[in-house]
């Protein structure tokens, strides 16, 4: 294991934001994951896990403990089955299974960060969501000091959330399995109406995989989604809040503040989420609220790309970012009665 002190954390992360780690390892394998874990445990040594680095928003003064950087590697497919390490490039393997026929994941195409976080946050996007696909997660258990195997019906998967994102201290995920579907080369119905019209079918229809993977891809650029290290619209931990999810009471009340603010013909977007439940678009509030794209005349603004995006436009700080958010969480409130969650894990820090 590789182990640097007073090291810089920024540069492990999308945003390159946030102060140094006392201590930060970096494992490349499992057993080194496990040992790093159980050392931090006995010594009582918080611990912070770091993956990809995309969903995490650390503190401008760092974290006092030990980083764990998970470096390991391993993408094996079998038939239909995918198994992963924790530390594998997410958006690398979905090239694989696409190059392989396999469909499921090819709407995920894009999506910066690791393997293994994408159980935690129960991933989705383009109307694909990991939860899907998922079969079983490996992860060290840091309360039974042993490691388990999580069938995907005991992970407790939900929009962007999962057992593991509820107790974030008790699992570190090793290894994640799928499975995945062999369509003859075509992909898995579009569920997404965006991607259904990019690629000129209808939703529920198929396409051929590579069509699908390249047509997100394009998407996302054009929201500032895929990192490119040239464009600070892309310094960012993609869509720095959820979309909300409303009981029919809360959404007939925020209905209502809508008609009120921008007049009787305004209509916000509402997708079902549940018996008594319906979802509506953050990105939606931000942008009516006043909070347009490019928004902030400081070294942390809102994407030129896409109102969900917060970004740092090079010299900013983890405060001015997150002087930011909360100026757009109390905008939306005050407009519209709904607060936004943050979707980022916060390090030392909070709205």
């Amino acid at each position: 294991m590789q182990e640097l002190h007073d090291a810089p954390l920024a540069p492990l992360t999308t945003f390159r934001l946030g102060g140094p780690a006392t201590r930060l390892v970096t494992a490349t394998t499992d057993a080194e994951v496990i040992a790093a874990v159980r050392e931090a445990d006995a010594a009582g040594t918080p611990l912070l896990i770091v993956g990809g680095g995309s969903n995490l928003v650390i503190g401008d003064k760092g974290f006092e403990g030990t980083a764990l950087r998970i470096a390991t590697r391993g993408c094996e497919l079998t038939g239909t089955r995918l198994e992963l390490a924790a530390g594998e490039v997410w958006s690398d393997a979905v090239a694989r299974t696409v190059a392989a026929g396999l469909a499921g994941i090819e709407c995920l195409a894009g999506i910066p960060g690791s393997a293994g976080a994408t159980p935690i946050q129960n991933v989705g996007a383009y109307g694909q969501e990991v939860s899907s696909t998922i079969t079983e997660v490996i992860a060290y258990d840091r309360r039974a000091g042993e490691t388990v195997t999580l069938a995907a019906e005991e992970c407790a998967f939900s929009y962007r959330h999962s057992r593991f994102k509820a107790d974030p201290d008790r699992y570190v995920v090793l290894r994640v399995r799928f499975e995945l579907e062999d369509a003859d080369g075509l992909s898995a119905p579009l569920k997404y109406a965006e991607t259904a019209r990019a690629l000129g079918v209808g939703q529920g229809d198929r396409v051929p995989l590579a069509d699908a993977r390249e047509t997100v891809l394009k998407l996302r650029a054009g929201k500032g989604m895929v990192l490119d290290a040239e464009d600070h619209d892309t310094w960012s931990a993609g869509s720095f809040f959820t979309n909300p999810i409303l009981t029919d009471a809360d959404f007939a009340a925020f209905h209502a503040r809508v008609k009120e603010r921008l007049g009787e013909g305004a209509e916000p977007p509402a997708y079902p989420a549940g018996q008594g439940h319906t979802k509506t678009s953050a990105a939606w509030l931000i942008d009516k609220a006043g909070f347009t794209k490019g928004y902030g005349s400081g070294p942390a603004r809102i994407s030129t790309k896409h109102t969900l995006a917060l970004t740092n436009r090079g010299e900013a700080t983890t405060e001015d970012l997150l002087a930011l958010a909360r100026e757009v969480v109390a905008g939306v409130r005050d407009a519209f009665g709904v607060t936004l969650v943050n979707e980022p894990v916060m390090v030392g820090v909070g709205l």
